[in-house]
């Protein structure tokens, strides 16, 4: 750990936390602590001690793992299968992360990767363990079985009103593991599989190099283009322009049909009846609303989610007053209100910064 002191990593954070730990009396956090301790030694055994660095937290503990994002998941499922009954939350969070030695000369860690995680952490209930986006992206892309292990669970604002997608991870850790172990005989025969899995560079795993590139591109590159599983509308391929539903016309009522006079006679004429008037061209019913948002943001119309821009380049709204929401679950959210005129076009240009 010597030669990650002063160096910003991309690594996963596991974050847990001792339920109502500060209202115990104090033999009761002696031992519950105990119990925490020997359980996450535990948790942490098959991961070597210079690919992860542990912090204790007072009420629980915070742990970097520099190594495959695997490691992490393996270890908080682990922890949480041995410790079913102590009141403790989790979440894991993949971000960056700086590396220093603090007063006593030990190595501590800073950095928004450690925030989220926390963040994260408070969002489960008791025995739940929660994960970020970031980290659902690249272990989902890993294999089909470790996607299987995570449910959606929505968005959660924290206390400085910044959103954060959340993933609930079931199974056991024992079932997650075989994955990992298919995967080993693999890489045992050699190709591909043996080479990602082979060390790499200053010591990590050659999957873990693979899995840093793989996070930069989906948050910059292609600005989380990818939905969660259990949202049907944002799973459908996006289009440069939304349209807002239009309210559904009602039936014109059928005019009453006027009896025949009885008077006329049968040999009469019939009079050409008197051309209908030309129509003048209906006026626009909506407006234009266009978006120049950078890196990306989640596009939120009155309320009700409507796509990512970009690639979202325009929203088509009926005339009137709507509030635009634009989110990132990096950076606080961005509100407007924006009057919207028929034929009009209004634009909203926001950098998250």
């Amino acid at each position: 750990m010597v030669e990650n002191a002063g160096r910003t990593l991309v690594c996963s954070v596991l974050f847990l936390d001792i339920v109502e730990y500060s209202r115990m009396s104090v033999a009761e956090q002696l031992e519950f602590k105990q119990r925490f301790n020997e359980a996450l030694r535990g948790a942490l055994e098959p991961v070597a001690p210079r690919d992860r660095v542990v912090l204790d937290t007072g009420d629980g503990a915070a742990v970097a793992f520099l190594g495959d994002p695997e490691d992490a998941l393996f270890a908080a499922m682990g922890f949480r299968d041995a410790t079913r009954a102590l009141p403790v939350r989790l979440g894991i969070n993949l971000g960056p992360v700086r590396l220093m030695r603090d007063v006593n000369g030990q190595i501590n860690m800073i950095g928004d990767g450690i925030n989220v995680a926390q963040r994260i952490m408070s969002f489960a209930v008791p025995n739940q363990l929660l994960v970020s986006r970031s980290f659902y992206e690249v272990v989902s892309c890993l294999s089909r079985d470790y996607a299987s292990l995570f449910n959606y669970e929505g968005a959660r604002t924290d206390k400085h009103v910044r959103a954060h997608e959340v993933y609930a991870v079931g199974g056991q850790a024992r079932a997650a593991r075989r994955v990992a172990e298919t995967a080993l005989r693999m890489a045992s025969r050699g190709g591909l599989g043996g080479w990602i899995l082979q060390p790499g560079p200053l010591g990590f795993q050659r999957s873990a190099l693979v899995a840093a590139p793989l996070l930069f591109v989906l948050l910059v590159g292609s600005g989380l283009a990818l939905r969660p599983q259990q949202e049907p509308a944002a799973l459908e391929p996006l289009k440069p322009t939304w349209r807002a539903p239009k309210a559904p016309a009602t039936a014109p009522s059928k005019p009453a049909v006027a009896p025949a006079p009885q008077s006329a006679p049968a040999t009469a004429a019939a009079k050409p009846a008197p051309a209908a008037p030309a129509s003048k061209p209906a006026a626009p019913a909506t407006g234009r609303v266009r978006l120049a948002i950078t890196p990306w943001g989640a596009v939120y119309v009155d309320g009700e989610r409507v796509g990512v821009s970009p690639p979202l380049r325009t929203l088509e709204l009926e005339p009137g007053t709507h509030q635009i929401e634009i989110r990132n679950t990096s950076f606080p959210r961005r509100v407007e209100t924006v009057e919207v005129k028929a034929g009009g076009e209004a634009s909203i240009r926001h950098r998250f910064r």
